[in-house]
């Protein structure tokens, strides 16, 4: 049985396009062919670490905003994006001190770290009570021109029935209420279009990713590929507990990139999805390694002329970064003939350099991972091994891929022998993903 959409359902997602781009000025081709373009610091331009997936006490995070910038910015981090469940750190907002994620243990860190005279605390119905800074607040203390920025956003947390769809919003100053839907994928559109039509109005840059597909196994790569507005999910999430490695009935995350791509570029005409490697982070007291969702363990690299969230976010749609669990890379070249990377190397390691892709004309039938067709529904569909292939392998600190002009797209994955210092599942190493580019069509 094939995945190959039906013509009604390509006329309508045409359509849906074709609507799409009159209303919000959305584009089929972002910067999806490969160019002569060098990511690579420069007196112009600077690689800028950070981290798009964030929790505090303003939700289930179980420490105070100030203490986490201060974690990130401690860490050589440049940007930290604030994403709270549904909400923004913008009210006034005080809570218990004891009867919280982080208790008594965040509340005394925070005091020792930033002095008792600087931690608002009050009595209220005979129990003690200390006051969340605000977004605002935290920027102002802790934000460093050209060094280090705080930037406003929030994790849409929706769901389909018993299907979790979370996904993450990075500079807002509005708050993006979950709109809801009839399906697991009407719930990610929905959202991408309020957001779009938000950004429309308001002028602000705002992108939206879908966070950790298999958390819950809540999404699918057939229902994420077709979503209108939406070029950015994470491949790599730093929580224990979001299985992105799958298992046996469920595609890992970067199998999902795979068959999204291929589907995306061969028959739905739209654009790339990058992937993001992001925390996801919620607990910070934690001593033990490998317990709770950490920080540290998975950010994006992005190249930008400035260190302000518009630049940023300019370059994420531009696909100008990579994304990491511990590898750095000192160079990305892509011409309309090759794509080049260029490892900045750790003492120790090993590295290998895998270019992945699928070619034009690829197989597209498929089966279903079950033979309960309900549950077959909630499946990505098992592919041939033509999509997302192994193109080349190469050990090293430098590899070149040369286009075929067959390809439909090209990414690279860089494994290192080292181990992650504080890895989320066993056995974990140091890894970075290039993001995907496309042969030049001419």
């Amino acid at each position: 049985m094939s995945p190959s959409f039906s013509f009604q359902t390509r006329h309508a997602l045409s359509l849906m396009i074709v609507t799409a781009a009159g209303l919000f000025g959305l584009t089929t081709s972002n910067s999806i062919c490969a160019e002569d373009r060098v990511l690579q610091k420069s007196d112009q331009q600077s690689w800028f670490k950070g981290n798009m997936h964030t929790h505090s006490l303003w939700s289930d995070g179980d420490d105070y905003p100030e203490m986490i910038a201060d974690w990130y910015q401690q860490h050589d981090y440049n940007f930290l994006v604030f994403t709270d469940h549904n909400i923004l750190h913008s009210d006034k907002r005080w809570i218990d001190v004891e009867k919280n994620k982080g208790g008594f243990v965040a509340f005394n860190k925070l005091v020792k770290r930033f002095g008792k005279e600087n931690v608002p605390v009050r009595n209220k119905d005979g129990r003690q009570q200390t006051k969340l800074q605000t977004f605002d607040e935290t920027f102002v203390q802790f934000a460093k021109p050209g060094s280090y920025i705080l930037i406003q956003g929030e994790e849409i947390s929706d769901r389909f029935q018993n299907k979790p769809i979370h996904m993450c919003a990075t500079n807002t100053s509005e708050l993006l209420p979950p709109m809801h839907g009839d399906s697991v994928y009407d719930v990610m559109q929905n959202n991408i279009n309020a957001a779009i039509s938000r950004r429309e109005r308001s002028g602000e840059k705002t992108i939206v990713h879908l966070n950790h597909p298999n958390f819950g196994y809540g999404v699918t790569a057939e229902q994420l590929m077709k979503v209108q507005g939406e070029n950015f999910f994470e491949i790599f999430n730093g929580h224990p507990s979001v299985n992105d490695a799958g298992d046996a009935t469920h595609a890992s995350t970067e199998r999902m990139w795979d068959i999204i791509n291929s589907f995306r570029l061969a028959e739905l005409q739209l654009p790339l999805m990058y992937g993001l490697a992001t925390d996801d982070g919620h607990e910070y007291h934690k001593t033990k390694r490998g317990k709770g969702a950490q920080p540290g363990r998975g950010w994006v690299m992005v190249l930008a002329n400035k260190l302000d969230p518009d630049a940023l976010v300019d370059s994420l749609e531009a696909g100008q970064f990579y994304s990491s669990s511990g590898v750095t890379l000192a160079k990305i070249e892509s011409t309309n003939s090759t794509l080049t990377v260029q490892i900045e190397p750790t003492e120790g390691a090993i590295y290998t350099i895998d270019f992945i892709g699928t070619n034009k004309g690829f197989d597209t039938k498929s089966e279903p991972m079950s033979k309960d067709e309900v549950k077959a529904k909630e499946l990505t569909r098992k592919y041939s091994p033509a999509v997302g292939k192994t193109l080349k392998s190469v050990n090293g600190t430098t590899a070149t891929y040369e286009f075929t002009g067959n390809e439909l797209y090209v990414r690279a994955v860089v494994t290192s022998s080292l181990k992650h210092a504080n890895p989320s599942v066993n056995g974990q190493v140091q890894k970075a993903w290039v993001q995907p580019v496309m042969p030049s069509r001419e």
